[in-house]
């Protein structure tokens, strides 16, 4: 069996590993590329003097700060253990992780930091989910949000992961956002393909992304317990220990 992984190349070397081990095959279409806005390090630089820490939502955006700043002085707080992950391979040293989502990551920062020290970074993409300067802000805190990066939509699905569709060879497709997904049924219908999804296991990090898929029929979508690898990984696990007697059915 294939497995359709979504995740930008950057971010897909886990879960590749996780699927081979379980003896499936993935099929690597990544939708979304990233890429750092024109403008980055300038607006990194002008914002730094005075901050007390900086605020990652992703690995894309701890990876686009390293790349465009050296500083590694400021603690980071990360929405998920990934993302700590990430922060701490670009060489920050104080990391902490919320392990959960951006309210949990706003609930963190506001147990660890006080307002009155200095403004928060958070290094971002064009578009965000969630609320977290807005949840911050509540708390006192300044938080100057930077659009360091973009998340950039692919325009069509490749040769093979379309092939492979068609033949039916794909038991189940992973996605972590929301964009992703709606990317994926747009990539999909346009290639004509839209209705094979009927056979394929969706397996989603959130209701968010579960419903983003919703315009196609899945032959079930699994959504993780919590907003991360290893929930997502679980949820997988129960689709393929019931996948012999699930039908066409949908479910979330």
């Amino acid at each position: 069996m294939k497995a359709l992984v979504t995740r930008p190349h950057e971010d897909a070397a886990g879960l590749v590993a996780a699927l081979t081990a379980r003896g499936i095959e993935p099929l690597l279409e990544p939708l979304l590329s990233i890429a750092l806005a024109r403008d980055a390090q300038a607006t990194l630089a002008a914002a730094l003097p005075g901050a007390q820490a900086a605020l990652f939502t992703s690995a894309n955006g701890a990876r686009a700060f390293a790349n465009i700043s050296p500083r590694r002085d400021l603690p980071a707080f990360a929405v998920g253990d990934a993302t700590a992950r990430a922060a701490r391979a670009a060489g920050f040293v104080r990391v902490e992780s919320a392990g959960g989502d951006v309210h949990a990551l706003a609930a963190l920062v506001a147990r660890r930091l006080d307002p009155a020290a200095g403004a928060l970074i958070h290094a971002a993409a064009s578009a965000v989910a969630g609320d977290l300067a807005g949840e911050l802000a509540r708390a006192g805190f300044a938080v100057r949000r930077l659009r360091l990066y973009d998340a950039v939509a692919a325009t069509r699905l490749s040769a093979e992961s379309r092939a492979a569709m068609a033949a039916g060879a794909v038991g189940c497709a992973i996605f972590f956002s929301p964009r992703t997904a709606e990317t994926f049924v747009t990539l999909a219908r346009a290639a004509g393909i839209g209705d094979q999804t009927a056979a394929i296991a969706a397996i989603v990090l959130s209701p968010a992304v579960a419903a983003a898929l919703g315009p196609l029929t899945w032959r079930r979508i699994d959504v993780a317990a919590a907003p991360n690898e290893t929930a997502l990984l679980a949820a997988l696990d129960r689709a393929l220990q019931t996948a012999p007697a699930v039908g066409r059915e949908q479910q979330t």
